[in-house]
Order: C-alpha cells, then structure tokens, then sequence
C-alpha cells in the first residue's frame, strides 16, 4: 500500500499558466528513496526566480517549487531511516530540477535527507531553512579558518535578508562584536535587537576605490558580492577571512592580489546547494545546540499556506520581506 495518496495539493509552476495549487499525483513526484510527509516549507528568493520564465533557475516545466522542506518519513524504502522520523531537506536539485517543498507529499534520494535535531521544532527548522543554514555555513566557516570573538568586529553585509539577519543572530550569540550592514534605514532598529552592535548603510560597503584600505574587520559573513565584497577583501584585518555567499550585488569581483599576498587574507566560499550530507547534518545539530538561541525567534516569522504563496513570492521579489516567511503546507 502507498504511504501517498491517490491525490493531494501542491504548488506548481509552468511556463504558460503560471503559479498554481493544483492536484498532484505519487507518479508526478519524480525519482528518490524515500517519501516526505511534508509539514512546512519556507519562501526563499532563490523560489521567487524560480517563479518567473526568466528567472534562469528552474530547469524542469511542471515545476514544484520550494527549495527547502521539513517533514517526516512516510516511506522509508529501502533506506535506514525510521517511518515518522523527523527530516529536514534543501539544497541539491529541490525545487530546482526536482520537485520541491510546495506539496503536502515529496520524494527525494536518501543523501539529501537530513535527520531534525531534536533542539529543533519543524517550524524552527524552516523559519531558519536555506538562509539560515547558509548563515550557519558561513559562521562554521569562519571558525575554522581560526576566528574567535575576541580578535575583533565582524561585518555583516546584507544583514536585513534572511542569510544576512541569521547570521547577525548567531555571531551575536556566540560573543562576537558584530556591525550590520544593510541598505534598508527602516532595518536599523531591529538589526540592533538581533544583537548589532553597530548598523552602517551599504554605502560605506561598496567604497573599495584602493586595494588595501584601513584595516577594519577580523572577518566577515557576505552575503552581497559584487564591489561589497572586494570593499570588505581591502579592509580585512591581517590573516581575517570572508565567508562569501551571495551576489545580489553583482557575480564580478574586482580586486587585486594584495589582500591576499600583503595581509594574509582568505576568501572563503560558501555552497548550501551541493554541501555534502555528512556537513549539512553537523550544521543542522549545531543549529539545534550551540547556535540555537532565543535570539532567532527575532528574525520574525510571517506565515502562509499553499494558497498565499504566489502573493509571498512577488513580496521577496520585490525585496519588501523583513526576516523570513514559513508556508504551512500539511
């Protein structure tokens, strides 16, 4: 007997008619081990791009959309997981080029399944969802590289999105002197309630007219890319490094080699999508101990359904989210 059933609802988008809750079908769901009762999802821009024919992300038409997901197992098939265990999914091709977390049922390959925390609610798991453990990813990083929060500030650039604010959240937590940057005035505040220190306008972010400039930062979480990035390379404090993730300011980097040759600067990149299992799992138990703090509750949370999501979804296009958006789907 299938652990699906013979029809339930999802979140579908096609070229022609757009985004949808339409009937789907166990057959429609494509290939995998194992078979997600799925609970919540979240809204993430990368499901906003995938929205639009030109957004250049989606590359299957039907497409379900959702990047991330939380549920648990209906099916374990031939797999050692457990049916009912609690399951965190994202990255990979979800919602991409394998149907997503927009639907009340979801079959993907065991690798891409990770095992919920227990310090984590589902909801928690996706009010952090991809953002969140990008954020996470980047301050992992960091650490490794040998940052403490005793060598001095760390930026945030881009810090009113959801990796940027997460990330203010957990530095914040772990003891760091974090300086929020954000191109949002309105964002000020609130950016000093997750745990800034100090909140400066992009502006004074994207001034990287000199190769080395004054040294400012023990390292940095970037979110931005683009002349952001190569500011805060010029600026860095000797042998700081920058977790690199986003390019909501442009995918070029001009910059020279004097950063990296003069100051022992490290530029570290930063993949949720083809992050292996074995470190995706030890993010999410770090994000259920050591980094889990009351403070991510201030990110904030809106909350919708299948049905609201084509409104979310022009909402974070148009850049008038402020912390992140969970869709109940069961």
């Amino acid at each position: 007997m299938s652990a699906i059933p013979e029809s339930f609802r999802a979140y579908v988008v096609d070229g022609e008619n757009g985004g949808a809750v339409r009937p789907w079908r166990a057959d429609q769901l494509g290939y995998g081990d194992v078979v997600i009762k799925v609970s919540w999802s979240s809204v993430n821009f990368k499901d906003g791009l995938a929205s639009k024919p030109d957004g250049k992300v989606a590359r299957i038409s039907p497409l379900v959309l959702g990047i991330d997901l939380v549920g648990t197992v209906a099916d374990a098939g031939e797999t050692d997981l457990v049916v009912g265990t609690p399951v965190v999914v994202h990255g990979n091709e979800l919602g991409v080029a394998h149907h997503g977390g927009y639907s009340e049922y979801a079959r993907v390959p065991v690798e891409w399944v990770v095992r919920l925390p227990e310090g984590l609610s589902a909801r928690e798991a996706m009010g952090l969802g991809t953002a969140g453990f990008t954020a996470a990813l980047s301050v992992d990083a960091l650490e490794a590289h040998g940052l403490c929060n005793d060598q001095g500030p760390v930026l945030v650039t881009g810090a009113s999105g959801g990796v940027g604010s997460t990330a203010v959240v957990l530095l914040s937590h772990l003891g760091y002197q974090v300086v929020a940057s954000t191109g949002t005035e309105s964002a000020h505040d609130w950016l000093h309630e997750l745990g800034a220190q100090k909140v400066i306008d992009r502006s004074q972010t994207t001034s990287a007219v000199k190769p080395l400039q004054k040294e400012q930062w023990a390292g940095a979480v970037d979110c931005v890319g683009g002349d952001t990035l190569a500011y805060v390379l010029s600026t860095l404090r000797y042998g700081g490094a920058v977790a690199a993730s986003g390019n909501t300011g442009g995918a070029g980097l001009s910059t020279t080699v004097f950063p990296f040759i003069l100051r022992g600067a490290s530029l570290l990149g930063v993949d949720s999508v083809q992050c292996p299992l074995p470190r995706r799992q030890h993010i999410w138990n770090r994000l259920g101990t050591d980094l889990h703090s009351d403070g991510l509750r201030k990110i904030g949370t809106e909350e919708t359904t299948l049905e609201g999501i084509s409104t979310a979804l022009s909402k974070v296009l148009a850049g008038k989210t402020l912390g992140r958006t969970v869709v109940r789907v069961g």
